[in-house]
């Protein structure tokens, strides 16, 4: 029989993450598959959610923030870490308890049509986790149940009889907010809920959440790339970078003075609609490449595309996430000389030339162009 680990005493935190790591095999061999190497994708992260409230995890592709979100449910298995969800090892349970577990956790795919079974209608499909858990009292209880979620979700009842590809993009958002829900979960992650959907349904999902929210009284880690988004739903923002958590802060406070150089980049490629305000504003242009999960820049992640970078402490020296202020937590050396204006950013060119590329001007042939910031219209060729 499966030991359950140790709780820890109860805090206003519902999920606390310290230390997560979720380290994937590079392998190579023909007849034996050696391991060279490591896909850093998740590297000692550490959070916290309390209960009713909603942390928004933003940062561009292939940062981890989705990986994270699946680690904390163990879809991933963890590297090393604790998830400690309503002072339980999450991380340690197995078996039947890892079972019960995730009764309390569900989550929203981020791609609905994938990640419905196409062969299933909707009563079959929120109906199955039901019978799973031997919960809802029976074919009656369980009918009266699923059509009690699909009204929570404002889809008809006779919607019960019909299959993911008869729905549009929004609705079938809907159907995966309503299966998250069948189990009554304390904790939802939605990962990248309303990217593929217009942006009427991105509103009308968005306020679907909130309203179950605080009927539910759910607590939510709203997994997203669009800031737009993350803004309107959360109440602290974690932005990731490489795998690490590089800046933390209410939602406000966040978007009114980032901290972090990269959070900072971030908010300058926000268009803003007011053509006076969009022309004078500041804009952050950021040089180079994302590097390589696989091989990390040593001592602060950023430093090879970073507009503030010092030769003393950013090559070499890896900063903590620190806290600046009440809830404002910052992983950079400088966040303070920045902050008061002592430190100025480095023009792309200079930024470039220090990491072996060079900025051409707009117009010119491009080789190779940095997608990853929305708005940036130099491009960079390598030398």
């Amino acid at each position: 029989m499966t030991a359950v680990p140790a709780e820890t005493p109860a805090t206003d935190d519902l999920l606390r993450v310290e230390g997560l790591k979720v380290h994937f095999p590079i392998k190579r061999g023909i007849f034996f598959d050696r391991t060279i190497g490591h896909v850093k994708a998740v590297d000692g992260v550490d959070l916290a959610v309390p209960r009713g409230s909603t942390y928004g995890l933003v940062g561009e592709s292939g940062c981890g923030k989705s990986t994270l979100g699946r680690a904390i449910l163990r879809l991933v298995e963890p590297t090393e870490g604790r998830v400690l969800f309503d002072g339980t090892d999450v991380a340690a349970l197995k078996g039947e308890p890892l079972r019960h577990m995730r009764q309390r956790m569900q989550m929203v795919f981020q791609d609905p049509l994938g990640s419905l079974d196409p062969r299933q209608n909707v009563e079959s499909l929120l109906s199955e986790p039901l019978r799973a858990h031997g919960l809802g009292g029976g074919t009656a209880g369980i009918a009266e149940k699923v059509r009690g979620l699909l009204d929570a979700v404002g889809l008809p009842s006779a919607a019960l009889r019909r299959y993911p590809h008869e729905f549009s993009g929004g609705q079938r958002q809907r159907i995966g907010i309503a299966r998250a829900l069948t189990l009554e979960p304390d904790l939802l992650i939605a990962d990248e809920p309303v990217s593929a959907l217009d942006v009427s349904v991105q509103a009308q999902v968005l306020n679907l959440l909130e309203e179950l929210q605080q009927r539910l009284g759910l607590t939510f880690l709203v997994i997203a790339h669009d800031l737009a988004v993350v803004r309107h739903i959360s109440d602290v923002v974690g932005v990731m970078y490489l795998g690490s958590l590089v800046e933390q802060a209410p939602a406000d406070d966040l978007y009114e003075q980032p901290l972090h150089p990269y959070t900072r980049s971030l908010m300058s490629a926000v268009p803003v609609p007011d053509p006076v305000v969009e022309e004078s504003r500041e804009r952050i242009l950021l040089a180079g490449d994302l590097p390589s999960p696989a091989n990390p820049p040593s001592g602060c992640r950023f430093h090879t595309r970073c507009p503030w970078r010092q030769e003393t402490r950013c090559d070499d020296e890896v900063p903590l996430l620190r806290e600046l202020a009440p809830g404002r937590l910052v992983s950079c050396h400088w966040a303070e000389e920045i902050r008061d204006g002592v430190l100025h950013p480095k023009s792309p060119d200079e930024v470039a030339a220090t990491m072996g590329v060079s900025v051409r001007a707009t117009g010119a042939e491009a080789f190779e162009t940095d997608a990853l910031v929305q708005g940036v219209d130099q491009p960079i060729e390598r030398t």
